[in-house]
Order: structure tokens, then sequence, then C-alpha cells
């Protein structure tokens, strides 16, 4: 891949954009909690119900309205604002969160929990993509875009390795409750604070006193492609915690899981960093491309690996390449879509991930209890080799230009792209 490391704004930059901290903080603070629901309600609902079964069950309806219900959440939030859709959206989650805490503690039935797990995952906020947003506003067409695409995917890497830590550290050491009640009051606090940021957020088209109608980010058909790749992403992580977990435990060395699965969250992390400080020459489409091609062909050699060697180097490889597909997926965005539309279309990706997780976790589940050891690495494989040959076949969708802007190919100028 044709590339330059040209001097040119960096990190240390981006972090003094004017604003930048008034949101960045309580951002943080804010999207913590997302990574710290799912284990937070499978630590209480296991240990009040003695069933791993019922566990997961309460936190699968979790992960699934929440990626449901968060394309429109960011619809909302680019038609009404983002302090309309957040400061009702926070106090929602937390009370739903309580509501299950509560009904836990009392021993209620699974059907009960699985009811309150529904308005638990929907309201779950969106911060990463409103974050996202307000860079878009705050940098306009600057070359920190990427910068700024790299630095929240080095925050949400960091943010999963943080939150269930936390999480767990809460539940084992306080109390069962710990991580979901801590979790509730993060949200309700930080959200709040996030949202009391308003000179940073963007604005909402208005034909007088009335809001525009907008076009839904879906009816894009680079963002319709777009979220089929983070799909196959998505496939990696929930494939890749299941299968290391079972490899771990087949070689008797469990504690190796978070070893392993360490290596291939700091791959990630890496990486992020690195594009990030890169002058990208070639065209945001080819990097997409050519980074998925590497994801898919790293991804296909896991389920070969036998021993704890090979497997953390395809590991912390595979980790490598995703941040590359993540990082210009999201900066695609911004010529795939209009402003107006911006939050819904992260939205939608970061619900891909999610959506694409909980499939694989099932799906490698399965694979493991009824075939071999390792079985479960065929679904990272399987994923990203769908994805990739949908990405190749459609790949003229993302070059779509909006609004008359053009799609940038490189820092320091511009090209046209022909309207597809």
């Amino acid at each position: 891949m044709a590339s330059t490391v040209t001097p040119r704004p960096g990190y240390g930059q981006l972090l003094r954009t004017r604003g930048a901290w008034t949101f960045l903080l309580p951002g943080f603070a804010a999207r913590q909690p997302f990574a710290m629901l799912t284990v937070s309600i499978v630590l209480l609902v296991q240990h009040t119900t003695g069933s791993y079964g019922a566990a997961g069950a309460a936190a699968a309806v979790t992960g699934v309205s929440t990626a449901l219900f968060a394309p429109y959440a960011g619809r909302l939030v680019d038609r009404h604002g983002q302090r309309a859709v957040l400061v009702p959206g926070v106090v929602v989650h937390a009370l739903s969160g309580l509501a299950l805490t509560a009904l836990a503690l009392s021993h209620a039935p699974l059907w009960a929990l699985l009811v309150a797990a529904v308005p638990t995952g929907a309201s779950t906020p969106q911060i990463g993509p409103m974050v996202r947003a307000r860079w878009a506003v705050q940098l306009q067409d600057s070359p920190l875009l990427s910068t700024a695409a790299a630095f929240e995917s080095v925050t949400d890497e960091l943010t999963f390795v943080i939150g269930p830590l936390l999480a767990t550290a809460l539940c084992t050491a306080v109390a069962p409750a710990a991580g979901l009640v801590a979790e509730a009051s993060l949200t309700l606090l930080g959200g709040l604070l996030f949202a009391a940021r308003k000179s940073t957020q963007p604005t909402v088209a208005t034909d007088g006193h009335a809001v525009v109608a907008h076009t839904s980010a879906l009816r894009s058909p680079g963002v319709r492609v777009l979220i089929v790749a983070f799909l196959g992403i998505g496939s990696v992580f929930g494939g890749m915690q299941v299968s290391l977990a079972a490899f771990t435990e087949s070689i008797g060395e469990p504690g190796l899981n978070g070893v392993l699965y360490g290596t291939f969250a700091a791959g990630n992390v890496l990486s992020g960093l690195v594009c990030g400080a890169v002058a990208w020459k070639a065209a945001p489409r080819r990097r997409l491309l050519v980074g998925y091609a590497a994801l898919a062909l790293s991804a296909s050699g896991l389920w070969a690996a036998h021993s704890v060697l090979v497997l953390a180097g395809l590991g912390l490889l595979v980790g490598m390449c995703i941040a590359p597909a993540l990082i210009t997926g999201y900066t695609l965005v911004e010529g795939l879509v209009a402003a107006d539309a911006r939050t819904e279309a992260f939205t939608w990706l970061t619900g891909a991930v999610a959506l694409g997780q909980a499939a694989a976790v099932t799906i490698a589940g399965q694979l493991q209890d009824h075939f071999w050891d390792g079985a479960g690495f065929l679904v990272p494989m399987g994923g990203t080799l769908l994805a990739l040959v949908t990405l190749l076949a459609l790949r003229s969708r993302l070059t779509t230009a909006v609004g008359g802007r053009t799609v940038a190919r490189g820092v320091g100028h511009r090209v046209s792209v022909a309207v597809d």
C-alpha cells in the first residue's frame, strides 16, 4: 500500500483543538459503561440464579437491544440534537439498569430479567458516535480527521480493556451488584456532563422553527457496504473471545486467555496509533480493501494454530489488521452521508460490530461444542472472507460524494470522484 510519512498534524495538534477536552473527558467517562454492561449483567445474574445460561440470555437480550435501537437513537440525535436525546436517554438507562439490578437481587423469574434487559440495552447512550460527530464538526475538512478517527479507535479499544476489568473488580471485590450500579451511575453522570457541553455539538438544520426532515444514513449504498464490513469485524471479536477461552481451557492453562486476548487487543491499539500518525496517499477505499484483505488472510490462519506462541503471534497480527479497517471505514462515512445523518451512520457501524460479535459468540460456541478444538476460529475466517467478497464486489459504492463535496484521497490534495 502506497504511503508516505511526511510531516503532518498529529495527536498533539489534535488534542489542542479548541474545545476538544470539554467533550473528550466526559465522553470517556460516559463511554466506559458501554464496556462494563455485559460483564456486569453476566456476573450479577449468574450469582443470583446460579445459571450461566440465564446470565448469557440476559446479556444477549441487552446486546441485541443496543444494536437494534442504536441507529434509531442516532437518527433522533441528527434530527433533534445530542442534548435533546442524550439527557432523557441516560436517565432511562440508569433507571432501567437499577431496575434490572433490583429484580436480580430479589430473585425475580428469568422472563422479568429479560423484560428489564430490553430498555437497559435500548437506552444505552451511543457516546462514541456522538464524539466522532463532534470531531467532524470541529475539524471540518482538516487532514486531522483521519487522526481523530484513529484516536477514537484507540479510545474504544482502551474502553473495552478498562471497562470489563473495572466491572469484574467491583462485582468480585465489592458486591455482585456493584458493577451494574457503577455502570448506571457513570452513564448518568458522564452523559449529563457530556450533554452540557453544547458549544461543540453539531447543529440541527431547521427551516424557520421546524426541524428539517433528514434522509436516513441507511439509504446510502456505501454505508450498507460498510455495515457488512463491520459485521465481519464483529465476527473476529466474538470468535476470538470464545475460541481463545476454549483453547486455553483445552491445554489446561485457562489463565493464558487474558494474555492471548490482551495480545490481540494490543495489536489493535498499536496499529491504531500508527494509522493516525501516517499521512496516507492511497485513497481511503483502496486502504480499506487492502487492509481488509490482510485481515481476512491473517484470520484465516487462526484455526490451524496449535501452540500458544503461534496463536499469540497470529492474534497480534489479526489485531493489527482490525484497527486500519475500522479507522478507514469511519473515515469514509464523512464522504458517504450528509453531515445531518453522520451520527446515525456511525451508530449503524457500531451496531454492526455488536451484532457480528453476538452472532459470532453463538456460532463459535456451537462449533466448539460439536466439533474439534479450534473449530470456533473458523468464525473469524468465514466472517471476514464473506465481508471481503462483498467489499470487492460493491467497492464502487464506497466513492459516493455528498452534496457536491469530493472525497479525500490523501492529505494535502483532493480529487473529484463520480457520484455512484
